[in-house]
């Protein structure tokens, strides 16, 4: 049955390789087979079939190449999409992370909140409070705030660290998808120009 156009693309592709010149030693091929055919002595005719060996070789060796091409590049979709998957699964456990993090810092406020009470409740109870004992626990708790205020400042930064790394994340996405978009769009304009040159060739 008659070649759909993918195909055809194809095999013009697999011809053809990077543009080397294997159109070149495909119409070469051609040219010595006939004149082969038409070789009027013995010592001609073998010079032109030593001629189509050679251009055999050199397009099997173009083929090849272009197939080994074609499967590393097809390894490195497949890396793309492994590392697409990676960044997708650090960005969820960033979020888990960030979770985390906000929890830690609830309990931290209720724990000082809690002990804040039970210092009052202290107070309450201890109408006359030894003066130096109190000073001691009012430097602790000072000590103590300023602690969970160190510890809330952390995780506020690193908060802040993440959503930054977040937006490298997904802009570096964003350019992966861009470039390949285009290199399929220059892909396809090229075996666009390839085939109307092609069309023109022939008339």
């Amino acid at each position: 049955g008659a070649l759909s156009a993918d195909e055809v693309i194809r095999k013009r592709l697999l011809i053809d390789g990077d543009g080397a010149g294997d159109d070149r030693r495909i119409n070469l091929l051609v040219k010595s087979f006939i004149k082969w055919c038409n070789s009027g002595s013995q010592e001609e005719g073998y010079f032109q079939y030593q001629r189509m060996l050679s251009t055999l070789s050199q397009c099997e060796f173009s083929m090849g190449k272009t197939l080994l091409v074609y499967d590393m590049n097809l390894r490195e979709m497949e890396n793309y999409e492994k590392i697409y998957k990676d960044i997708e699964n650090s960005i969820a456990a960033a979020h888990e992370k960030i979770s985390e993090c906000k929890k830690q810092i609830l309990q931290a406020k209720r724990i000082r909140k809690n002990r804040q009470e039970y210092d009052a409740l202290a107070k309450v109870i201890q109408h006359h409070p030894d003066r130096h004992e109190t000073l001691k626990q009012l430097e602790a708790l000072g000590k103590e705030l300023q602690n969970l205020s160190h510890i809330k400042e952390n995780v506020e930064d690193k908060l802040e660290l993440r959503r930054k790394q977040f937006h490298v994340l997904l802009s570096t996405i964003h350019e992966l998808q861009q470039t390949l978009e285009n290199d399929e769009k220059l892909s396809e304009a090229e075996e666009s120009q390839e085939t109307q040159m092609e069309a023109e060739a022939k008339q």
